[in-house]
């Protein structure tokens, strides 16, 4: 993430510094054959005898303390030991611990980094737990605000939401891309008393310069070539409620000055008009990029930046909240499986394995999801969408073989790692003769994205052209942060390119970055014509 160094964040970095240091260690369960019991927690204040009948872990959905009551796990203990700011783990012969993919077979320390990193344990393959360090912050569940996690820093973030969320300041979102920025914007403007107005988001980085000041306040007839007819801007549409500006650092600088005058007077006058039109609309903008750097380097307005930042809410990365994967993996199968009429899968199993397995859970958990919430949603719908005929939700080589670091060794051996396996595989008989598929490792993303686009976003000849697999081609669209998918598009943005395009569907297709089919079978889902 960018480096926000903005004096107004300090006190909450020592807030995140104080909690760290009187942080405890912390069990949690983030996967196991009763899907209900994820996210459950224990807190360890001191030695425990780990097992299927003892001790007990609160389940947070309803605060209820149960063991871990899986059958296969045995009644032997192993011994959890907090000592010194460190945590030792005591194995038996009765039960499989795997710490991190590593079968432990004598006692092993987990020091402070360890844990404030997070554990993945995999218990005898039934259940997975996280071992990591908890400031203790209450959660409220029953006031989670749409999002989902159980980490001391995402009840932060709500907390934050609920200091601000009645009243009209404007608010400033900072984090990586993927994190759920607009989710917090979305809950901010429903703890508003603007909650029943009108909710407008508008993302700064889909608009030419040409563009932005006539989606952000409008334009008249004849403002310049194409305006056939006036168009009413976000701000006006947005009158009494709340307006989303996402991407805010790509804002061209012109456009910079205009929003300025905007928000310090309330009046919004579109292009090429005369007049004015006085509006009440609560602004936040949100960004993963260092405004303070653009502040410096002439591509950011700094009155601008302290204008928007009248409140300040910063979003950790997924993999400093490691303890949040589960519930959010078990949350988007459950989306996913609901929207294929299916959902008898996620059910709960006592003799056989589960169909969203704790091993898959775990193996996702201990991947350090660069794209964030947005590449894990991705890569979940990836994985019920392929598994739901099978008898288990279950990782393929390529999905593998994509949760791996990409630095320079591993991405060669990952990309052996796939010649191996597909070393018994019938030749592509669409790809170039007597040649296999490329590993999915060996495809960066720039030459992704820029394939993606010399073809107008068609998967097909992508495919072919970077010679992958459809199914590596997929999977890759699915992880990338930086890909857009049609899936994702809503309406009013949807109808802003159509009517920036003058409804052109192939031109609205490449403004918004995906494919014309794509884009059709998403405005034939939400219900508009095509």
């Amino acid at each position: 993430m960018a480096r926000v160094s903005d004096e107004a964040t300090v006190p909450r970095q020592q807030e995140f510094a104080h909690a760290r240091g009187s942080a405890v260690p912390m069990l949690t369960i983030i996967g196991h054959p009763n899907p209900e019991r994820v996210p459950s927690q224990l807190r360890l204040v001191g030695t425990i005898q780990l097992s299927r009948t003892s001790p007990t872990f609160t389940q947070l959905s309803d605060g209820h303390p149960r063991p871990l009551g899986d059958r296969y796990i045995s009644r032997s203990p192993i011994v959890v030991k907090p000592e010194d700011g460190s945590v030792w783990l005591i194995p038996n012969d009765k039960i499989d611990v795997e710490a991190d993919g590593r079968l432990l077979s004598e006692p092993t320390r987990f020091d402070r980094d360890d844990l404030e990193r997070g554990v993945v344990l995999l218990l005898h393959g039934r259940v997975a737990l996280l071992l990591h360090l908890d400031s203790g912050l209450p959660q409220q569940h029953d006031r989670d605000l749409g999002l989902v996690g159980c980490s001391s820093a995402l009840a932060r973030v709500r907390e934050d939401i609920r200091i601000v969320g009645d009243l009209s300041v404007p608010v400033l979102i900072r984090g990586e891309s993927g994190t759920g920025k607009e989710l917090i914007a979305r809950a901010i403007h429903r703890e508003s008393s603007r909650a029943d107005r009108h909710y407008e988001a508008l993302n700064m980085a889909t608009l030419s310069p040409a563009l932005a000041a006539s989606e952000l306040f409008g334009h008249v007839r004849g403002a310049f070539t194409g305006a056939d007819r006036s168009h009413e801007g976000c701000f006006v549409r947005a009158d009494g409620g709340t307006l989303f500006l996402d991407e805010i650092g790509e804002t061209p600088i012109d456009t910079q000055a205009q929003l300025l005058r905007v928000l310090e007077t309330h009046d919004v006058r579109p292009v090429g008009g005369s007049t004015t039109r006085h509006v009440d609309v609560r602004v936040i903008a949100a960004t993963d990029a260092d405004l303070e750097s653009a502040v410096r380097q002439g591509g950011f307005r700094e009155a601008l930046l302290q204008r928007l930042a009248g409140f300040r809410i910063l979003v950790p990365p997924l993999r400093e909240r490691r303890v949040d994967i589960g519930p959010l993996i078990h949350h988007f199968i459950r989306s996913e499986l609901d929207s294929l009429s299916m959902p008898e899968l996620l059910r709960p199993v006592d003799e056989q394995q589960a169909w969203a397995s704790a091993a898959t859970v775990a193996r996702l958990a201990r991947y350090h999801w660069p794209g964030n919430v947005r590449e894990l949603r991705n890569l979940v719908r990836q994985l019920v969408i392929a598994g739901r005929f099978q008898a288990e939700m279950s990782l393929g080589s390529d999905l593998e073989a994509l949760l791996r670091p990409l630095d320079p060794a591993t991405a060669s051996a990952i990309a052996q790692h796939n010649v191996d396996l597909q070393a018994q595989e019938t030749l592509d008989p669409s790809g170039p003769q007597g040649s296999r598929y490329r590993a999915p490792g060996e495809v960066d993303e720039d030459e992704l994205i820029a394939t993606l686009r010399q073809f107008g976003y068609r998967l097909a000849p992508t495919a072919k052209a970077l010679n992958l697999s459809r199914t590596s081609l997929y999977a890759l669209v699915e992880q990338s942060s930086r890909i857009r998918k049609a899936a994702d598009l809503d309406r009013d943005e949807i109808e802003a390119a159509l009517e920036v395009t003058g409804g052109k569907l192939t031109a609205a297709a490449n403004a918004l970055e995906v494919s014309a089919h794509a884009l059709k079978l998403r405005m034939r889902a939400l219900g508009m014509s095509d």
